[in-house]
């Protein structure tokens, strides 16, 4: 990495999200040369690339996590709609593919949907689905509503499916997220031992983050596409876990 790729990939990190525009006037060089860095740093495992921007690995916006591997997450979503039947009460807990899922059934209209996520409650509210959304500490940049106030609201509601989002798996940590509370968040919808599905595209395996979501085997039905590592799709299916490939 030379040094103009190192100020660009520190901007990025502290703005978790430029413009290829603002790299260009910043930095003080062509959008070719600027593309081909960012290029080069996204091949290299350092950020994202998304429509004429770049966007840091570690952000929560969600916004942001949308664009990358769009299609990707939104052939996932409307395979695990497929799971969901008609008037059934699902409780969905956030992430960037849950999202579009929550979309998804929403314009169906014919689903009840809990979640503690704000962003998502706000991305159907135009809809006709019935929208429960859980109370809490809000998060600003993710939009999340975590903390006792949330548990005690999942503690008390009543589902028959849980979509959850994660940031990482790796076969000796399992499943893993970046955010210690949203991870309790999780914990807390496991306990209720109902039909747990983890919606993620395969980007998320390798990944390790600090926070543990649940034993692996609490997982009832896992959705990816078709880029996971097929050891890991082998694993899991060894701890009783089903595993739909979309």
């Amino acid at each position: 990495m030379n040094s103009r790729q190192n100020e660009i990939l520190q901007l990025v990190n502290e703005r978790k999200r430029v413009q290829v525009t603002e790299l260009v006037e910043t930095i003080g060089v062509s959008g070719v040369t600027i593309r081909q860095d960012l290029n080069f740093l996204e091949q290299q495992g350092y950020l994202k690339r998304v429509h004429g921007a770049a966007v840091a690995l570690q952000s929560d916006d969600i916004d942001s996590r949308l664009e990358v591997r769009f299609d990707v997450k939104q052939a996932l979503a409307t395979k695990a709609a497929d799971l969901v039947a008609p008037n059934e009460t699902v409780l969905i807990e956030g992430g960037s593919a849950n999202a579009l899922l929550a979309r998804t059934l929403a314009d169906r209209g014919d689903v009840t949907i809990i979640t503690p996520s704000a962003y998502i409650a706000h991305l159907i509210r135009n809809s006709n689905a019935n929208i429960i959304l859980l109370g809490g500490v809000y998060q600003h940049q993710g939009e999340s509503l975590v903390g006792p106030l949330t548990k005690l609201c999942i503690q008390n509601i009543h589902f028959s499916t849980a979509f959850l989002g994660i940031d990482g798996f790796q076969q000796d940590t399992g499943f893993t997220s970046r955010d210690m509370m949203r991870a309790e968040i999780a914990e807390t919808i496991l306990a209720k031992k109902r039909r747990n599905i983890v919606l993620t595209d395969s980007s998320k395996f390798g990944q390790i983050y600090p926070s543990s979501i649940g034993q692996t085997n609490e997982i009832s039905i896992l959705l990816t596409d078709n880029s996971a590592p097929t050891e890991d799709i082998e694993y899991l299916k060894a701890q009783g876990v089903e595993v739909i490939l979309g």
